[in-house]
């Protein structure tokens, strides 16, 4: 293949893929655990949310927040169901605010809310199943949500610096910069990028077709002329050499030769963005919102952002609205009186 990067995949391409990569799920402690009912029902409780159709992120969510409260109940002996009341939830949300991650830092309000919003539907579950005589999570008080601003996009210059890092004589690197330039072009998320497929590009409509983004939806997003000129080059040049299987039909490879794995990818972007030495970290969210912020200041209409975004209401596309400051600035120096002349 003629250059480092290729070269080097082939032995990589022997691992299996436990090696390649992405945050490996270590075993619980849970599976060693004296079996009680309310981890018994836990496995019943996700498999209906499967039936409901929720997605696999949604449900393994679930799962590791169920498999915490549980492993701090079975510290206390607490194994069936019926033994857990409101007093005994309201502990252990006052756990979670304790409780201080590897770095010192607490958990934020949002992760401690989803948390207990995981326990609420589940024992509305056992309680709607007749798996327990009453609810006693029916009127837990949850962390108020947090109002926070998103991080401040990146400039058009820093986004530039960011694209220019992947190394284009290695085709590894230009599959790198395809991949960095759709993200910033539509917009779209880490997990929808590693789920497109060949036939979702469609070159003579510029568009992409995203396929169950969040919430299992679907939708159809833009793509520039810029971005596609690059994708092009990916697939004419260094596509075919990655790809292992003619039924392998994913849009991005891996050096493996099969999907990315999104915390793989995450990885990656957030190298090229420290590489830049822009003065600030980040990752493939940072293109996402640097898409939106982008073009609302350059005048699209929130709606179309909304779209573009796949956000389900207005009020979560709104939040852009409060780091585009650029218009502000117009509006204030067009009509505020201390002005300078």
């Amino acid at each position: 293949m003629g250059s480092k990067g290729m070269a080097a995949t082939r032995h990589l391409r022997l691992r299996g893929k436990s090696q390649r990569g992405g945050k490996a799920k270590p075993d619980k402690a849970l599976d060693h655990a004296p079996a009680g009912d309310l981890q018994r029902y836990m496995q019943a409780y996700l498999s209906a949310l499967a039936v409901r159709n929720y997605s696999p992120e949604t449900i393994e969510g679930r799962r590791s927040s169920l498999e915490s409260f549980i492993d701090w109940c079975q510290e206390r002996a607490l194994l069936r169901a019926e033994s857990i009341s409101k007093r005994i939830l309201e502990s252990y949300q006052r756990a979670l605010h304790r409780y201080r991650k590897a770095n010192g830092k607490p958990l934020g309000y949002s992760s401690q809310r989803g948390h207990m919003t995981a326990l609420r539907d589940y024992f509305k579950w056992l309680c709607r199943n007749d798996h327990i005589p009453f609810n006693p999570a029916s009127e837990l008080e949850l962390p108020r949500p947090e109002k926070r601003l998103p991080e401040e996009p990146l400039s058009i210059r820093q986004v530039e610096a960011v694209l220019s890092q992947p190394d284009l004589a290695d085709p590894l690197g230009l599959r790198d910069r395809a991949i960095l330039e759709i993200l910033y072009s539509s917009g779209i998320r880490r997990s929808e990028l590693t789920r497109l497929q060949l036939c979702d590009v469609n070159a003579e409509r510029q568009t992409l077709q995203v396929r169950k983004g969040k919430g299992k939806k679907d939708r159809v997003v833009p793509i520039g002329c810029r971005a596609l000129q690059w994708l092009q080059r990916y697939l004419d040049e260094v596509r075919p050499q990655l790809q292992l299987s003619l039924k392998e039909s994913h849009l991005f490879l891996s050096s493996y030769g099969e999907a990315f794995n999104p915390d793989v990818l995450s990885r990656k972007v957030a190298q090229y963005i420290r590489q830049a030495d822009i003065g600030r970290g980040g990752s493939c969210h940072l293109f996402r919102h640097t898409c939106a912020t982008h073009m609302l200041e350059n005048g699209a209409d929130i709606r179309f952002i909304q779209q573009l975004l796949g956000h389900e209401k207005l009020e979560t596309t709104q939040i852009y609205t409060e780091v585009s400051i650029r218009q502000l600035q117009e509006v204030h120096a067009r009509t505020h009186p201390a002005k300078l002349k």
